[in-house]
């Protein structure tokens, strides 16, 4: 992803004095401002103290909950504006329906969920920022709440005796850090993200899909294939993802759901830190600059991940990478005899993720998920495995319940899952309500357990 404010410098910047605070909150406020090199006339390494006064001045105003999202909300939308970002033209945004509208017909034999899509436009970058904004809160902000509180109580007690309302501070300046690295990096994802569904998780409302043509288009050159054709096969993502969201509804609350269970798990250990800093110190020669930059670049504070945070972060990798194969499926399926330019854009979109594309990036900044690209392709593989053997139906119930959807274990195994079982009878709309609720209410289905693979 494009370098933005609060990131340290890489190794193909060594002018630029590395953060000493990468990993950790206080990454965003001791970043590089506006004179990265060093304030014009100083040597290089000195701070520089506008940029510094500027951030210390946004912690100091008022806000509520747990982060600031007036900060936020503003570095991103400055952070966007660094590239160009016109505003959609009246073509731009027919051409985004059409192409949805196109989509959503070829996905008809495709899957049994209905359309999910109400409406279809093109945004800017700017209005994909303000129209996320509701759902990133309700993702970040459990993180950002647990940091803060975590790092308050870790605080020893007489330490914490001594800080008095200086307590409430502190937890005021993280929040208001963490808003600018929040900011930075919903920003940096602005000037990436092709589409609303892109990221895997419902980012807009219900029934919204939205193109980003100022986005599409550098990730069209060089690829050799007709521009409509591009626009079209990021239309049918676009319109699988509304279709699969729609259809199971319980999806959207289980994916935010492990989110905030990884929120629950942060824990601040001031002696564990401690012991990681004292180990990485261990042979590091003092003298040597390229020892102390290879430790600073590898996270020296870091915060470990609890065994709760594991778990949870797990479970939405699995979720994530399940609903991103389960698309590629569709997409694959409808247009296998329509569009012989697919199985190149399919790679194309691969590729992104392999190379650490921008919802790698973003949970990996603000949640602490990195998704694993051979998860997706497991998934993927799995997904029209099952088709294959027992019809679209029985691959799209699978959907039917969170119990029922494959593990680790399986994407370990992609081509094994549900091997054995026998395909199911088709039901009736009374037995289809019958068995579902049997599984919302925890009995099982008739002839299968949610443990069943």
């Amino acid at each position: 992803m494009s370098d933005t404010p609060g990131q340290n410098p890489g190794p193909e910047d060594p002018q630029e004095p590395q953060n000493p605070f990468k990993g950790t909150p206080f990454e965003g406020l001791f970043g590089p401002g506006p004179f990265p090199g060093g304030l014009p006339g100083m040597p290089a390494g000195v701070p520089d103290l506008s940029h510094l006064l500027g951030q210390i001045q946004s912690l100091m105003q008022p806000y509520d909950g747990p982060l600031n999202w007036d900060v936020a909300l503003d570095n991103a939308r400055k952070t966007a504006a660094a590239t160009p970002d016109p505003s959609p033209t009246q073509k731009q945004k027919d051409a985004v329906a059409d192409a949805v509208r196109l989509a959503d017909h070829w996905l008809e034999e495709t899957t049994t969920f209905p359309s999910g899509v109400i409406n279809a436009t093109a945004w800017s970058k700017a209005e994909w920022i303000v129209e996320t904004a509701p759902v990133w809160k309700q993702l970040v902000e459990p993180v950002a709440e647990s940091s803060v509180n975590s790092l308050s109580g870790a605080l020893p007690p007489e330490m914490a005796a001594m800080a008095g309302p200086m307590a409430g501070f502190l937890g005021k300046a993280v929040g208001a850090l963490l808003a600018n690295q929040t900011g930075s990096g919903l920003g940096a994802l602005a000037g990436e993200v092709l589409s609303l569904g892109e990221i895997g998780i419902p980012l807009g409302a219900p029934g919204r899909a939205a193109l980003l043509p100022a986005n599409i288009a550098p990730f069209a050159e060089g690829l050799g294939i007709a521009e409509d054709d591009v626009l079209l096969y990021l239309a049918l993502r676009e319109a699988a993802h509304q279709r699969l969201y729609a259809g199971v509804p319980w999806l959207r609350d289980h994916l935010i759901g492990a989110v905030r269970d990884y929120a629950a798990g942060v824990e601040i250990n001031l002696e564990a830190i401690q012991e990681r800093v004292e180990e990485q110190m261990r042979g590091v020669d003092l003298n040597n600059p390229e020892s102390l930059q290879n430790l600073l670049e590898n996270g020296m504070f870091e915060l470990p991940k609890s065994a709760k945070q594991q778990a949870a972060l797990e479970r939405l990798e699995i979720a994530l990478a399940l609903v991103e194969g389960w698309v590629d499926e569709v997409v694959a399926l409808a247009t296998a005899e329509r569009m012989p330019a697919a199985a190149k854009l399919q790679e194309a979109v691969r590729r992104r993720r392999a190379a650490g594309g921008p919802a790698e990036q973003v949970f990996a900044n603000l949640v602490g998920l990195e998704l694993r690209p051979r998860r997706l392709r497991d998934a993927a593989t799995l997904w029209g495995s099952l088709r294959t053997r027992q019809g679209i139906e029985a691959r799209d119930g699978v959907w039917m319940a969170p119990e029922l959807l494959p593990t680790s274990a399986d994407l370990d195994d992609p081509l094994g899952f549900r091997e054995g079982a026998e395909r199911p009878a088709a039901l009736d709309e009374a037995d289809f309500d019958a068995e579902l609720r049997k599984l919302l209410d925890g009995g099982g289905a008739s002839g299968d357990t949610p443990d069943a693979e």
